[in-house]
């Protein structure tokens, strides 16, 4: 009985006893004591006893072959040869397929010079397991050993009828190369591509080079230029690549044929694809510069960049900007053919948005290409057709570009089609009516000098936009250079008529000027008088008066002043006293140029009093955000109405003496000193 169950102080756990089970293997064992034997008896004994072990450990598991050889190599050691060889053979019986047991086996052989023996046993294997390449390769190896090439060879020649794999074609040939059999060897060469051709359905291109390069190597070139071209053409244009041209274009640089290298490397660089012929690339870069020229090395420097871009159009096809980085590169340096098909990949990105933001980058890419056609291709029929294509695929309906239809047009004059010029404007008017568009044709018109045409389409203009101030004054110049003078004024009353318009001031002001052109002061009065009932805006006051003054009649002066009087009287109410003030500054100005000395003072009592004011501000949250300074004027007259204004500068008089006293009585030896000096 157990009478003290607490715990024990030191708690033994299962890993502690794994970890010292594990330390205490590591111990080494004393040696087993060593056996002399000293007459045949004991040393028959002694194999007896061995031979009974193996065979009981056989007996035990038949099918661990290390005990089979474990026997056969202590059978072995005794030199019983007879006997290692039975185990062998019964080892075999277990199991045939192992192969530590067929080298073994064949080993013993060898080591003891039985090579008949050994013959057979590879035999046996060879035949038993053709494809393990281990007994093979050495079954070849002995045989070269032995200096039996005959029988050598004829081992490779039964290896090859298994078709192996792709080292054993090589080991063969390599075979006959050491006993300098060229010939033999390149006719293994052409088994193994043929066997390659028929065989493996990708055959790789290595073994096509490594054909070539044993060629050249025993200098046949014109083989290895053979072999080369085979290869290229039984790859195709399918399964092409690059290391195949690299390698050929690196046998005909040291062959120094330069022309051949640069034909093979633009005809890989043009048909692999850019992201499978980076090192095609390099090295074509770097033949270049060991023996080309400037043009040569652009080239290369060329290809580059047209990759770069075609990776970027793959990744964003609407990318417009690399489309027109692109197209500037092809432009410079390719054929016509090219440069159109780049052009029909690029437009055949259409936004897929119909709104016009989408399609103000796009839009340029069929404009360059009709450029192209028709500046560098000299392409008029083609380039019509892109101009025709384009304005079918803009939705006209929802916007569209007058860009296109005015250099459509413009073509169609430099190609003396002048009809097809007014038909590719009239429809775009009809489509799509724009500005721009009834200014271009007018302009066309205009160089064409057909006069009637442009007052009609003025006409048309103008029912489409009747607030476009700036058409209806174009349409009145164009009248006044054709001397029609009263089309001219009656177009401008209908104009400042319009109930809408975008810039009326521009209006009136070319109405007045116009008038005053024709000399006609009065009518000039009358427009000036009519807009100063719409507006009374101080920049129309003083322009009326310099306009008296300009005049240079009898009583301009008179008339000039009586304007700046009425204006100061209209003014008096304006609550944009900036205004009344840039009023009076004309006024005087003109005063001090023309006026007397009454007139002077007169102008001078007039300008007002610049004041500084603070005012309160707000926030949009009508918080208080502090307070602003802002200067206000004061004028005399408005002064001379509102005696609180009197009253509040008497007080701030008021206020300045008394702080200029409060300053005295602070500081009485500053007058003591002013009463000294």
């Amino acid at each position: 009985q157990v009478k003290n169950k607490a715990p024990a102080e030191v708690q033994i756990t299962a890993e502690q006893l794994l970890r010292e089970a594990k330390e205490r293997e590591l111990e080494l064992l004393p040696p087993p004591p060593q056996q002399k034997i000293t007459d045949v008896e004991e040393l028959n004994d002694y194999k007896l006893r061995k031979r009974k072990t193996f065979e009981d450990n056989i007996r035990k598991n038949r099918t661990v072959i290390s005990n089979w050889i474990k026997y056969a190599q202590w059978e072995e050691s005794l030199k019983e040869i007879q006997r290692a060889r039975s185990i062998y053979e019964r080892a075999l019986d277990v199991d045939y397929r192992n192969v530590t047991l067929w080298l073994k086996y064949a080993e013993m052989e060898m080591k003891n010079r039985q090579v008949n023996h050994a013959r057979n046993i590879w035999d046996r294997a060879i035949t038993t397991l053709p494809r393990v390449n281990q007994f093979w390769y050495k079954y070849t190896y002995m045989e070269e050993m032995l200096g039996n090439v005959a029988g050598s060879r004829q081992v490779f020649e039964r290896w090859m009828e298994w078709q192996p794999e792709e080292q054993a074609w090589h080991s063969y040939i390599n075979f006959e190369l050491r006993y300098k059999e060229v010939d033999r060897a390149r006719t293994i060469y052409e088994r193994y591509i043929l066997f390659t051709l028929l065989v493996i359905v990708h055959p790789d291109v290595k073994n096509w080079i490594k054909y070539a390069r044993f060629e050249e190597k025993h200098s046949y070139f014109a083989h290895a230029r053979k072999v080369y071209e085979r290869a290229v053409e039984f790859f195709g244009e399918e399964h092409m690549d690059e290391h195949l041209y690299v390698a050929f274009a690196k046998f005909e640089e040291n062959q120094k044929e330069f022309e051949r290298v640069r034909v093979i490397y633009k005809y890989a660089l043009d048909r692999i694809p850019k992201q499978d012929a980076q090192n095609l690339f390099k090295n074509y870069t770097i033949f270049e510069k060991k023996f080309g020229d400037r043009r040569g090395i652009e080239d290369i420097i060329v290809s580059k960049r047209r990759f770069q871009y075609e990776e970027e159009v793959k990744a964003n096809p609407h990318n417009y900007d690399a489309w027109f980085d692109y197209l500037r590169l092809v432009e410079s340096d390719a054929d016509a053919e090219t440069v159109r098909e780049v052009y029909e990949r690029s437009i055949a990105n259409v936004p897929p948005i119909q709104e016009k933001r989408h399609w103000k980058r796009y839009i340029y890419l069929w404009i360059n290409y009709a450029l192209y056609e028709e500046l560098e291709a000299k392409a008029s029929k083609r380039t019509r057709q892109v101009y025709q294509a384009c304005i079918e695929l803009i939705p006209h309906k929802k916007f569209t570009f007058a860009k296109i239809w005015l250099l459509y047009a413009q073509f169609e004059i430099r190609q003396k089609n002048l009809p097809l010029a007014r038909r590719a404007l009239g429809t775009s008017i009809g489509k799509c009516p724009k500005n721009k568009l009834f200014k271009g044709y007018i302009e066309l018109e205009l160089q064409l000098r057909e006069f009637d045409r442009c007052r009609k389409l003025y006409e048309k203009f103008l029912e489409f936009a009747p607030e476009n101030c700036t058409s209806w004054i174009k349409f009145a110049e164009l009248e006044t250079i054709l001397g029609d003078i009263d089309r001219a004024r009656a177009i401008y009353e209908l104009a400042i008529g319009q109930p809408r318009l975008d810039m009326p001031e521009v209006l009136w002001k070319s109405y007045i000027d116009f008038e005053i052109e024709q000399e006609e002061y009065e009518k000039t009065r009358n427009l000036y008088r009519r807009l100063l009932q719409r507006t009374q805006h101080v920049k129309v006051w003083i322009s009326f008066a310099q306009f008296e003054l300009s005049a240079g009649r009898e009583g301009s002066l008179s008339r000039c002043r009586q304007i700046y009087e009425e204006a100061n009287k209209a003014m008096r109410n304006c609550e944009e006293k900036e205004e009344r003030v840039m009023l009076l500054e004309s006024w005087r100005n003109f005063e001090e140029e023309f006026g007397t000395d009454t007139t002077k003072e007169r102008i001078d009592k007039l300008m007002p009093e610049k004041i500084k004011k603070r005012r309160k501000l707000q926030a949009e949250d009508g918080s208080d955000a502090g307070w602003e300074e802002y200067y206000d004027y004061i004028f005399p007259e408005d002064t001379a109405n509102q005696p609180n204004l009197k009253l509040l500068a008497m007080a701030k008089l008021w206020k300045k003496q008394q702080q200029e006293s409060e300053a005295a009585e602070m500081d009485p030896d500053k007058d003591i000193d002013e009463s000294q000096s």
